[in-house]
């Protein structure tokens, strides 16, 4: 047999042949993808994992989630007393905002607010007692918080602001009166009496003032001024904006600020921080004035000079 013959194609050998050639096999001999030959001497395909298995993943999932949404997004609260009526009953679910305060947000007039209880303004009253199964989820962010230390109420006055109470109202903010008609039907936006129904406030800096649409059925900032805080509540107490009746259903509706809150002039600064406004301005006219007098008669006094110089070499 000569030495160069050519090798038959049915010769040919594969890549797993020991004996073969190391080049690749051709396309037209590896076996189809479906063979069965192939298939068994390949990796077989992994079982799903069955349910049971996984639902413990995604129940730690859930609750991680759940309570990082609680933490930093959205909270639901219970609605425990009546002191928000009609706007909010007794048992109502709200959910309240708690991401925007990350970003700098603070309390405006006009929104309905969670807040922790600033001074023991809850002494007294019945404190709910759930189960530890309620305990939980409420901590998880499943369930409503029924913390008793947490309280919610409008908003009517931010930082700068006076609020004031005469006689039944209404209730004036910065000397603007306020049309209330979420005030609860039958109540009057001022209570005529000498425990605090009449007021008049200075709100200072970094606190709000609150009260509730009940408003002869609520212990808010106008009964609270005893304490240590007279009534206003830090901001750095406010959980968050209450934005959503979420439960029961045929409650649901969301909780905007109302318009008696844009009226012209409710922005408006008292004489005294006008004046302040202004005052820097004098100082700087004051400051500024001498120096321009000064530079003037010296501009003046260099003109006098040069021109009795040039006089003078004239002659």
């Amino acid at each position: 047999m000569e030495a160069n013959a050519p090798v038959p194609d049915s010769a040919m050998t594969s890549g797993n042949d020991p004996a073969g050639d190391q080049g690749a096999p051709d396309e037209e001999q590896r076996p189809p993808a479906g063979d069965a030959s192939a298939g068994a001497s390949g990796a077989q395909p992994k079982k799903p994992r069955s349910f049971w298995k996984e639902l413990p993943i995604l129940v730690v999932i859930a609750l991680v989630l759940a309570l990082l949404i609680k933490t930093f997004l959205v909270q639901a609260f219970s609605i425990p007393s009546a002191s928000m009526q009609n706007t909010l009953q007794v048992g109502d679910r709200v959910l309240v905002d708690k991401l925007t305060p990350w970003f700098g947000s603070k309390p405006e007039r006009g929104e309905v607010v969670v807040f922790h209880d600033p001074d023991d303004w809850l002494a007294g009253e019945p404190a709910p007692t759930p189960n530890a199964v309620q305990q939980v989820l409420s901590w998880i962010g499943l369930m409503p918080s029924a913390n008793e230390k947490d309280l919610i109420k409008r908003v009517i006055g931010v930082g700068g602001d006076t609020v004031q109470c005469r006689g039944t109202g209404p209730l004036l903010v910065n000397g603007r009166a306020l049309n209330e008609p979420y005030v609860y039907a039958g109540n009057t936006p001022c209570t005529d009496d000498e425990l605090g129904g009449q007021f008049k406030v200075k709100v200072p800096k970094g606190y709000i003032w609150v009260m509730g649409d009940h408003r002869q059925n609520s212990r808010d900032s106008r009964y609270n001024q005893s304490d240590k805080h007279h009534g206003m509540v830090p901001v750095d107490d406010v959980v968050g904006r209450a934005i959503v009746k979420a439960w029961p259903i045929n409650h649901w509706g969301t909780l905007p600020v109302p318009d008696t809150f844009d009226q012209p002039g409710i922005n408006q600064q008292t004489p005294a921080s006008a004046a302040l406004t202004v005052a820097p301005q004098g100082v700087a006219i004051a400051a500024v004035l001498p120096v321009a007098v000064w530079r003037r008669r010296r501009a003046d006094r260099l003109e006098s000079k040069a021109e009795r110089k040039t006089s003078a070499g004239s002659r």
